[in-house]
């Protein structure tokens, strides 16, 4: 536009300067313009080999987002997910596929993808404590030799965002509504990767037990997609009532558990194997606590004196202690006041093997928990360096380990009566249950209780399994139990998948 327009060299010089900033200037309009956000679908593939049970393992790794349609069509949300595929089977029409989820609401799928069921593991100890340098192993116990899987994390988990910040939040974060449009997100992750034909599992953690028993029954009533399998990892209530002496009794095998391992039980209790220790624990917990604590203010002051004795012995508490909670005492409690005469240490919500020090002994729950900031510590630099580094998948999004969710509706949580009906309808479903002895926040014996309560009927009993492990809520943590765990989930979906030609018919 200066070509016809006749300039000294100092003229020149100011136009020249002038153009230059407003390159400069636009660029950075351009750039202040610019939001954080995820792409709403994508994918970067990957190509990995592993070895497990010494067998090698060719596989493809799959890490990307995929939309959540609104009712009219948009897309209302993006979900980031990572999906292995062993690449050296030629028919996938009967090659399992696992489908995973965590908890709590606003937990991403990070805890079980690099620490249990995935090709990689992060570097921990053999108890799962951190060491460093921060970073991730191959995990030997995967079960990708046996299925794919693929890890989802719900809207504002991980990488996973809402597209517009305005819009309802009510259409993500409740019990139902997280199932409805998760439902729907499966069904089109399916048709995408053509897994129509593939026998499909479910796997939940935590919170993530309620999600995947809801999802078994909106799969099959929505989606008109069946399952032959769902695991429940360290479980919540998932609906099935146990208020008041219920509730309470359930704690004392836990109780147990924690005190034994601490070696806090008497002598005689403490020289015996935990699994006998539990067996008694249970036995009195269910035959002598529950009638007691049911007759609440009216039970007798010498059975209440019995009682509170029976109970110090499988818990380690005092008796004054239990006394003066009136038998009930609270889980809270029970992580203060355990070692507070002795070593003065608390114990750890979801693994009570971990210890924990308060500011003072008084009181009546801990400062914090010991076991959740000892996760994060391992966790957080794993993931965020693996998604980088091994799978090349590089964003400025922030990975929430922690995602604002809240509120979250928890209204309607018919969970477990949804399990059991899908159950009933699709004769190919089975249900196992897997627990941590040391969990605090969803304990073994409170799981166990569901499983026995899920189908009052007991026409579905041999399609229900359980299994415990001498850990917590992440049992695979410690070494011995992820090999072991990961060996239960092998012979699960192997005993699970129907034989050529078997109809689903009762």
């Amino acid at each position: 536009m200066f070509e016809n327009i006749r300039m000294n060299k100092k003229c020149k010089r100011r136009i020249n300067y002038w153009l230059l900033s407003l390159i400069i200037v636009s660029g950075s309009t351009f750039l202040m313009g610019q939001t954080r956000m995820i792409p709403t679908d994508t994918m970067v593939v990957t190509l990995h080999e592993m070895t497990i049970k010494k067998q090698k393992i060719p596989y493809r790794a799959t890490t990307g987002t995929q939309p959540v349609w609104g009712e009219d069509g948009k897309a209302i949300a993006s979900l980031f997910y990572t999906y292995y595929e062993r690449t050296d089977i030629k028919d996938q029409s009967m090659r399992p596929l696992v489908l995973s989820f965590m908890g709590a609401p606003g937990f991403p799928s990070v805890w079980m993808h690099i620490a249990y069921t995935g090709p990689v593991q992060l570097e921990i100890d053999d108890e799962g404590y951190p060491i460093q340098p921060y970073g991730v192993r191959e995990n030997p116990y995967s079960i990708l030799d046996v299925a794919d899987i693929v890890y989802i994390n719900p809207v504002n988990t991980a990488y996973s965002r809402m597209l517009d910040p305005k819009a309802d939040k009510k259409q993500f974060f409740g019990v139902n509504a997280d199932i409805k449009y998760l439902a729907e997100w499966l069904s089109n992750f399916i048709t995408r990767k053509n897994r129509w034909q593939s026998p499909k599992y479910l796997i939940g953690e935590s919170y993530g037990t309620a999600r995947v028993s809801g999802l078994a029954l909106e799969l099959q009533n929505a989606q008109w997609m069946y399952l032959n399998g769902v695991i429940l990892v360290s479980p919540t209530e998932l609906g099935i009532e146990r208020d008041g002496p219920v509730e309470a009794a359930n704690r004392l095998p836990y109780f147990a558990a924690a005190a034994w391992y601490h070696k806090l039980l008497p002598a005689d209790l403490q020289k015996k194997d935990l699994d006998e220790v539990l067996v008694e624990a249970e036995n009195y917990a269910i035959n002598g606590l529950l009638p007691a604590l049911a007759k609440g203010g009216f039970l007798d002051n010498k059975t209440k004196t019995e009682v509170a004795k029976q109970m110090a012995r499988y818990s380690g508490l005092t008796e004054e202690s239990i006394l003066e909670t009136n038998l009930d005492v609270p889980i809270p409690y029970f992580w203060k006041d355990l070692m507070r005469k002795t070593s003065g240490y608390t114990l750890g919500r979801l693994d009570s093997r971990y210890l924990g020090i308060d500011r003072q002994a008084a009181g009546n729950s801990p400062d914090y928990s010991p076991e959740l900031t000892s996760w994060l510590h391992s966790f957080t630099p794993a993931i965020n360096y693996y998604l980088r580094e091994h799978l090349n998948f590089k964003t400025d999004v922030k990975y929430n380990m922690f995602g604002p969710v809240r509120p979250w509706d928890r209204t309607g949580d018919n969970t477990g009566e949804n399990l059991r009906q899908a159950m009933a309808q699709n004769p190919y479903l089975n249900v196992m249950i897997q627990s941590g002895f040391y969990d605090g926040a969803t304990t073994y014996f409170n799981a166990k209780y569901s499983m026995w309560n899920l189908d009052p009927s007991g026409r579905l009993k041999d399609r229900l399994r359980f299994e415990g492990y001498r850990s917590g809520h992440m049992m695979y943590l410690r070494k011995e139990d992820l090999e072991k765990a990961n060996e239960h989930l092998r012979e699960f979906i192997k005993k699970t998948m129907p034989g050529k030609g078997v109809p689903a018919k009762y």
